[in-house]
């Protein structure tokens, strides 16, 4: 009788596990759709999931048939809720003729406003909006920036008080918006759009997952535009998440230090400065320096002590409830309000989830397996948000528990040694032996998510898991009731952040590997689970063999005598890559944004690792405007480059680069793997320019022509006065397959003598979405189409890859999926 219990138990165990994968994996099946389905769709899955559960439950059914029927009917309902909640989510949107319109909003400051050199960006609430005084209905939250006033702002920021924004008067800080007032604001708004490049950041889907379905930019140009209306009802949290804010910058003098303070009492990643989140990066350090799930469950820890411990002190409380009981409940609710205000992120639910199935199945007397409670509480935040599947810190963060759990050995060392010096030794070698785990377990969905991996993460981490979960987060939380703690935590970081550096400093410290094709990340990840099992040995060592493809995964360049080119979605602005077998071609880096980025470390950098780039053999850029420059500076920097080719002055700060450089010059021919390269403008003897000469008339105009005969024309720049030019002296030169549109389609280029001396078959043009520029023009756009030229548009397509066949491949399209705009 008691073996047949332990059977049936065993088989409940599993098919509640099986029905819990099977809900996943039915939100999971949602999340890969291009497009929604219409709302009938929907509801036939969810119909068909409701039947398969009448039939499990009936009674007529088999129990193994009985559960397999529940687990399709799971997989049914996920799949059918998830697709049902996305249609709300795009019913949502702002409606198209609203774009750019001038729009008056009231409404609540809903997040923290996050601070920038160029000024403030928060998450807004509108409750009411007009346009030119006639309502009009916006999406439930919005994303809005505040810029300073233009030219107030110094190059370091820290050396004087930041400008205005603009707007508000000078010299008063509190005039800015807070958390949890309502404010009226002049507003223009877009729909979500951001650059869509291969292995690039997703900020469409970034925004998605946060509900926020516009972005734009706060109008005010004079005092009076924008109006405090006060404090909103309600936003308690927000409010206090605030008032705390402000504690720790009146209390913290280093504003980077107070960032970091910020970060670890509530959660305020906005407050952490890029320079340390680069810094954290290079040391593997990341998950501590966010509230996770360790500090979550450390404050409940700590919370539940303190319940249970006033508990005892009151009879009439014993009376009411147990202690243990209390201290549990106590400590869950007291870890909820720490999630809560720590900004509710996906490792704190995870962990508030996880307790909270803990704490209730111990309520009712019941034991699960801790990889159940594991898969409940995945359940649980697939419930609360499907698109948390969509995040890499979903699965770090379960994965991180799942492997602790696997991993360990069976027994506890520490509660058998004799002793309290044989009890701390025990102590030390199981934490040693968890970072292991962890480091090796972590290392391939590392891999896969940022294609880097920290290779002193381990030494650092042994140094930096103490320091801040053992001292400066427990300091950052006790400030709140005294500030002064909050130095003491500051002191803390600054040392650690002075250790951090130096791992960082060491050679190699940072590894970045190319994406993984499917194979070589399933191998990965499976070898990372083999290294941490408790296996043999032998097994182990295949385990990181299996991890090498992933880590280092073999090149696939174009063959002998042929390139491949990638116009990337930079904005407003142009960079293009052009690789041959053995060499790889920059031609422009993209713009700058101000003092807070360039597209050359957020954008061209993170393209070139995860095609796995090491070096570049020549950057040319075009003109000294900012738009084919500004992300130049990042990548000599961060990347080797061979030589540098350009039309900019010597004087230039760019010149000073310690690599070859020479003017760009018509007559410059080079090969490489058979590809011909040659330079058709400007011509010789243009440079040095006379001052005031136009840079757009001193593009580089490159051709790259191929062994087959297909051939790119890069123009850069060029206006109507050197097209027409460059289309008599060289007329035949010109021919290409494919062109770039000069100057992003302005009016002052794409001349009908150089499109007819092209003749091209297909043209790129680089583009902001809702150019302010107006690029590229209708009427430029309309010379092209008569010549039969097929025009790709990097704001309609994302990054196009072209490899001299076809019309090329559009990132946009690739990758698409329901959230993504569709201009």
């Amino acid at each position: 009788m008691v073996q047949g219990q332990g059977q049936r138990d065993e088989g409940s165990g599993w098919a509640l596990a099986l029905w819990g994968l099977a809900w996943i994996g039915g939100v999971a099946l949602q999340l890969q759709q291009p497009d929604v389905w219409a709302g009938s769709g929907y509801a036939w899955a969810a119909a068909g999931g409701v039947i398969a559960l009448a039939l499990a439950l009936g009674g007529s059914a088999r129990p193994r048939v009985a559960v397999l029927l529940a687990a399709l009917a799971l997989a049914l309902l996920g799949f059918a809720s998830t697709g049902a909640r996305a249609l709300l989510r795009l019913a949502d949107s702002l409606p198209a003729a609203l774009e750019g319109r001038d729009l008056v909003v009231s409404g609540v400051v809903a997040t923290l406003p996050r601070r920038a050199p160029e000024g403030l960006r928060f998450e807004f609430e509108p409750e009411q909006a007009t346009l030119d005084g006639a309502p009009v209905e916006l999406p439930g939250r919005i994303a809005l920036a505040w810029y300073r006033a233009a030219g107030e702002t110094g190059a370091d920021p820290a050396a004087q008080p930041p400008a205005p924004l603009r707007g508000l008067p000078a010299g008063d800080a509190r005039a800015e918006p807070r958390a949890g007032e309502r404010w009226r604001l002049p507003v223009r708004l877009k729909r979500p759009h951001g650059a869509m490049n291969p292995h690039g950041f997703d900020l469409e889907l970034w925004m998605w997952e946060r509900g926020l379905r516009a972005s734009g930019s706060v109008r005010a140009r004079q005092p009076g535009d924008a109006e405090r209306l006060g404090d909103a009802d309600g936003y308690a949290v927000a409010r206090l998440r605030q008032r705390l804010r402000d504690r720790i910058d009146a209390q913290v003098d280093d504003p980077r230090s107070a960032g970091v303070v910020a970060a670890l009492a509530i959660g305020d990643q906005g407050a952490v400065e890029r320079a340390d989140w680069e810094l954290f990066r290079a040391t593997g350090v990341v998950h501590l320096m966010v509230v996770s799930g360790l500090h979550v469950t450390m404050f409940a820890w700590l919370a539940a002590a303190a319940v249970g411990l006033v508990w005892r002190r009151s009879a009439a409380l014993m009376r009411a409830l147990p202690a243990p009981l209390a201290a549990r409940w106590g400590g869950l609710a007291l870890a909820i309000g720490y999630a809560l205000l720590a900004g509710w992120g996906v490792p704190a639910q995870r962990t508030v989830l996880m307790l909270a199935v803990v704490v209730a199945l111990r309520a009712r007397g019941l034991r699960w397996p801790a990889p159940w409670v594991l898969l409940a509480a995945a359940v649980a935040v697939t419930l609360g948000d499907p698109w948390a599947l969509l995040q890499p810190g979903f699965w770090l963060s379960f994965v991180a528990v799942a492997l602790l759990m696997v991993s360990q050995p069976e027994g506890d060392a520490r509660a058998a040694a004799p002793g309290m010096a044989a009890r701390v030794g025990a102590a030390l070698r199981a934490g040693l032996r968890t970072q292991v785990v962890a480091t090796l377990g972590l290392a391939p969905l590392t891999l896969l998510f940022f294609q880097q991996l920290s290779l002193v993460g381990f030494a650092a981490n042994l140094v930096a898991i103490p320091a801040v979960t053992l001292v400066a987060t427990p300091l950052a939380l006790a400030g709140a009731a005294w500030p002064v703690l909050w130095s003491a935590a500051a002191a803390v970081l600054q040392a650690l952040a002075a250790a951090l550096a130096w791992f960082a400093s060491w050679p190699g410290a940072l590894w970045w590997a190319a994406a993984a094709p499917p194979w070589a990340a399933a191998a990965g990840l499976l070898g990372g689970i083999l290294l941490v099992l408790p296996l043999p040995w032998r097994v182990r060592a295949l385990g990181a063999a299996l991890l090498l493809p992933m880590a280092w995964p073999a090149p696939s360049p174009p063959a002998p005598g042929r390139f491949e080119a990638v116009a990337l979605d930079v904005g407003q602005g142009t960079a293009v890559l052009v690789r041959t077998r053995g060499h790889l071609l920059v031609y422009d880096a993209g713009p700058a944004w101000g003092l807070s980025g360039d597209a050359g470390a957020r954008l061209l950098l993170p393209l070139l690792r995860a095609r796995g780039e090491r070096a570049a053999d020549m950057l040319l850029l075009s003109h000294v405007d900012s738009d084919h420059v500004g992300g130049a500076a990042s990548l000599l920097a961060s990347m080797p480059v061979a030589a540098l080719v350009t039309t900019i002055a010597a004087d230039h700060p760019l010149r000073a680069a310690p690599i070859p450089h020479r003017d760009c010059a018509a007559g410059l021919r080079w090969v490489w793997d058979g590809v011909d390269f040659e330079l058709l403008h400007p011509l010789p003897g243009a440079l040095p320019a006379p001052a005031g000469t136009p840079p757009n008339s001193l593009s580089c105009v490159l051709r790259v022509r191929d062994a087959r005969g297909a051939t790119l024309l890069l123009t850069g720049d060029l206006e109507a006065a050197q097209e027409s030019a460059l289309a008599l002296s060289a007329p035949g030169a010109l021919r290409a397959s494919a062109m770039m549109v000069p100057h992003h389609g302005s009016r002052t280029s794409s001349s009908a003598a150089l499109l007819d001396a092209v003749a091209p078959r297909i043209a790129f043009v680089q583009a902001a979405y809702r150019s302010r520029f107006g690029h590229p023009a209708p009427d430029v756009l309309a010379r092209y189409d008569p010549r039969g030229i097929r025009v790709v548009r990097s704001d309609r397509c994302g990054a196009w890859t072209w490899d001299g066949e076809g019309d090329g491949r559009c990132e946009r399209e690739r990758s698409r999926r329901y959230w993504h705009h569709r201009p």
